[in-house]
């Protein structure tokens, strides 16, 4: 089925790249492009490939296969109830999106579809992984049992599959979209244009955010509850093992890890890989078509250079993390040092390749003369690449120091347990707080400098843009670096199978020492993580405007056939309201452009706001038919002067300019978008405000399923005979079912409030509040996912140096203490803190998708409450 399903993807990029010869779309597809959809494909068969390798490795005796079903049957079935809740969030949302693009016209009806398949393969990538990882863990156990280097191998290649259906599935849909939106549409009587275009596409990012942020707030909300449930009573009440068969938590604990930590987490990354790459391309388009303004075709050009650049990288990166996963080998007799070089040699070796590919790939799409006439310098942004990977580097390289116990941070937490369970959080919190300084620095550099790079003193866009694709750069290896991610909790679920089926104690040594190698290759994982998500959340917020910017095309569109009849003459003019005019005519810079309602603003927006006639009454009301005499636009700044015939026999001078031809500084001005301005401080307000709600349900969430969990733990040991002598059998299956219930509902407020947040605030403080909302919650975001992932990170590591035998070693009253932290702390780093990157960027998400709405109805709701129109 998976071969046919391979042939099929193969079948239809060559179709479409035959269709694309003989498409009369106008946009040429350079050849560098089909770079993207052929790689997308290739990581798929080898997705496929290192599955059936996974497979056919040795399962172990008849008990770990029976665990690993254990597992495996509580994983699949929390991800059948947790698709069914989605399903229906999905289908109201579609009809929604349908409404607002068939009913209010104020998007493109393309958009509940291309959102539908973006939620469609982000689950489908956490369905495939989880299914690998749940296959993988007693076969990793085995593996384990012959050397540490066999059971690296299964682990990894399995972890390999994860990495390769998210970056597969991702660049295939992106780059099937835009080929049947270029150049199959035009073939069927559909007319979009390039900007058109890359904007439609950013819509689907909504789709991968809203089901990577159930994927991640369910899986974090099930993982925590049962490792809370299973470490408090299990560990400290009982003091048995991690892993203990005794445990009733035990398999909800390992199922956990599979739902959160493999399944949420391909989601979480699915979408940041996806939103890099779409608002790149969108900033990319936008800005050819600012620098080569009335030039259509070199527009045209320039724009789908600058949009295929990220795909291009991307796709060489599939092809460059293949070759690094095959990087990672080691010796049978293999120690941790030369474990570490291996993965070290796979992932540092991919992306010092990308640097090499980045700089041809720049070269060859974007070092034209007619470019670099415009400003556009190749080297410039091949050097926001490389920005972006080191900043990635910097930020995990931070991360592990804060978070491993190999050094004085973490160690400091696990000495304060001395003193009790109290001066461990107070610690580890101070920690947290501190450790932000590191990535906070590294990201407002990243973005300086990619910024300066790119051009964006001198064009805005460009510099955006170059913002864009240094998210892209950190990314672009994202199919191995998502894999020695997968390869952790694969690894941790072989220790849990090997404990409970009471393997040699060298088989849980080997698996432990895998789990700990995993535990520190993950912080450069979630370095790439996190800053990627900052750098795309900024590029998403530009992305924001240019949305803003068709909203508006597409209301001059609409107001001229509502106000004129489906025949209006050249020239009629209706003024829309809060400054903005439909003007039915070519476009100006193009005479063989199609006539249509073109939306323009007043750039002098106050002369006419709230003018009144003698009566008291406004002289003009959205709706109204009026007379606007026209200049030509100016050759630098696209403004055209002009002179308002008003109903009362007056008129008044304004300066207009064409939405679709307005630069982002114009955009800025026409909606305040200032810091006096109040409503942007109450958007920001509200950004933080959404930040710590949202931290906060999810923490609550975690901490009344863990109660249920206690209490049922607690229950089983005092009424299942035998259970601590293991002649009795606990319940597994109640605790993983308290575990899924609770996750199940408690995901449900946080998720939609995230989704429901940035509408309201844009529909009462318009455009102007939509940005200081998406600024303040990215600021804030991202200073609070650092604390708490590092804050967690550190309580978990702190329990783990004190496992080793230190302070005390298991047992005592020093371990007991950082248990109680890593319990505060298992939220933070594996629920909370992983959140707020989707929640950043799915404020961002939203907002786009829903900019035509509010471009159209805050200004009326606005002029309804006293906030001006």
């Amino acid at each position: 089925m998976m071969l046919i399903g391979l042939g099929g993807a193969f079948g239809l990029v060559a179709v479409l790249a035959i269709l694309s010869i003989v498409s009369p779309s106008e946009i040429d597809i350079p050849w560098a492009f089909w770079f993207a959809p052929v790689c997308a494909v290739i990581a798929l068969v080898f997705a496929w490939i290192f599955y059936q390798e996974v497979a056919a490795s040795d399962p172990g005796d008849e008990r770990m296969q029976e665990i690993a079903g254990y597992v495996t049957d509580g994983a699949m079935a929390y991800l059948k109830r947790q698709y069914k809740v989605v399903g229906v969030f999905f289908v109201v949302a579609c009809l929604l999106l349908m409404f607002m693009a068939f009913v209010l016209e104020v998007q493109h009806w393309l958009v509940p579809f291309a959102f539908l398949t973006g939620g469609f393969f982000s689950g489908l990538c956490g369905w495939l992984g989880m299914k690998t990882a749940t296959l993988a863990s007693n076969r990793t156990a085995q593996g384990a049992k012959n050397s540490l280097n066999q059971g690296l191998t299964v682990a990894f290649r399995a972890g390999a599959v994860m990495g390769m259906v998210v970056v597969g599935f991702g660049l295939l849909d992106i780059t099937i979209w835009f080929l049947l939106l270029s150049q199959v549409a035009p073939m069927i009587g559909i007319e979009i244009g390039l900007v058109e275009i890359t904007v439609v596409m950013l819509t689907f990012g909504m789709g991968a955010s809203s089901q990577a942020l159930f994927a991640r707030v369910g899986g974090g909300i099930y993982t925590k509850a049962a490792d809370v449930g299973a470490d408090l009573v299990g560990k400290v009440e009982a003091g048995i093992p991690e892993d203990d068969p005794r445990n009733p938590a035990t398999i909800a604990d390992n199922v956990g890890d599979n739902v959160g930590d493999v399944a949420g987490m391909g989601a979480d990354l699915y979408e940041s890989y996806c939103g890099s790459i779409l608002a790149t391309a969108a900033l990319g388009v936008a800005a050819a078509f600012a620098l080569f303004t009335g030039d259509k075709a070199a527009q045209i050009n320039a724009g789908m250079n600058l949009l295929a650049a990220p795909m291009v990288i991307a796709g060489l990166g599939i092809i460059l993390s293949i070759l690094g996963v095959y990087m990672v080998r080691t010796k049978e007799d293999a120690g941790m040092k030369q474990l570490m070089g291996a993965l070290n040699r796979g992932v540092f070796g991919s992306s010092a390749l990308i640097v090499a590919v980045a700089f041809g790939v720049c070269f060859l799409l974007l070092g034209g003369e007619d470019m670099a006439a415009k400003g556009i310098s190749w080297l410039g942004i091949w050097g926001a690449i490389v920005t972006g990977l080191v900043a990635g580097i910097l930020i995990g390289k931070a991360t592990e120091y804060y978070t491993s116990y190999d050094f004085k941070p973490t160690r400091r937490v696990a000495e304060s347990s001395q003193t009790g369970p109290g001066t461990v959080i107070i610690s580890g919190l101070a920690l947290g707080m501190k450790s932000t300084w590191t990535a906070l620095v590294t990201v407002i550099a990243a973005i300086m400098v990619a910024f300066a790079f790119a051009g964006g003193f001198d064009e805005i866009l460009l510099g955006l843009y170059g913002v864009g694709i240094a998210a892209v750069g950190m990314l672009a290896t994202l199919g191995i670096t998502l894999a020695t991610d997968a390869y952790g909790p694969i690894a941790d679920n072989a220790g849990g199978n090997a404990e409970m089926t009471h393997q040699d104690p060298e088989v849980r040594k080997r698996t432990d020492a895998l789990d700990s190698l995993g535990n520190t290759t993950a912080a450069v994982g979630k370095g790439f993580a996190i800053g990627s998500a900052a750098l795309t959340a900024l590029a998403l917020l530009a992305a924001y405007v240019e949305e803003v910017k068709i909203g508006q095309v597409r209301e001059g569109e609409v107001a001229i056939v509502s106000a004129y009849g489906e025949a209006p003459a050249m020239g009629n003019t209706s003024f829309i309201g809060a400054g903005k005019f439909a003007v039915y005519e070519k476009d100006a810079h193009d005479p063989n452009s199609k006539t249509i309602g073109r939306s323009y603003m007043c750039l002098n927006a106050e002369v006419y706001k709230n003018l009144k006639l003698k009566s008291g009454e406004k002289a003009v009301k959205p709706g109204d038919k009026v007379t606007l005499a026209l200049g030509a636009p100016d050759d630098d700044s696209n403004i055209r002067d002009g002179t308002l015939m008003l109903p009362d026999g007056n008129s008044v001078s304004v300066a207009m300019v064409a939405s679709e031809h307005a630069s982002m500084p114009q955009y800025m001005d026409f909606y305040d978008i200032t810091l006096m301005n109040p409503k942007v401080l109450c958007g920001m307000f509200a950004g933080v405000m959404l930040v710590f709600l949202f931290s906060a349900m999810t923490m609550e969430a975690v901490g009344r399923a863990a109660q249920d969990m206690v209490t049922e733990v607690r229950r089983q040991f005092r009424e299942i005979a035998g259970i601590m002598e293991g002649t009795g059998k606990p319940d597994y299956a109640k605790c993983v079912d308290i575990s899924t219930a609770g996750a199940q509902k408690a995901m449900i407020v946080p998720s939609l409030m995230a989704l429901i947040v940035p509408i309201i605030v844009g529909l009462v403080l318009d455009v102007a509040g939509v940005l200081g909302l998406l600024a303040g919650g990215l600021a804030c975001g991202f200073a609070m996912a650092i604390f708490m992932a590092n804050a967690g990170g550190a309580w978990d590591n702190a329990k783990k140096y004190v496992e080793t035998g230190a302070l005390g070693g298991k047992g005592s009253d020093n371990h007991k203490a950082t248990v109680t932290g890593d319990t505060v702390g298992d939220p933070f780093k594996d629920t909370s803190g992983p959140s707020l990157n989707i929640l950043i960027k799915l404020m961002s998400m939203v907002s786009v998708v829903f900019a035509g709405l509010i471009v159209k109805f805050a200004p009326v709701i606005g002029e309804w409450i006293g906030l001006g129109s």
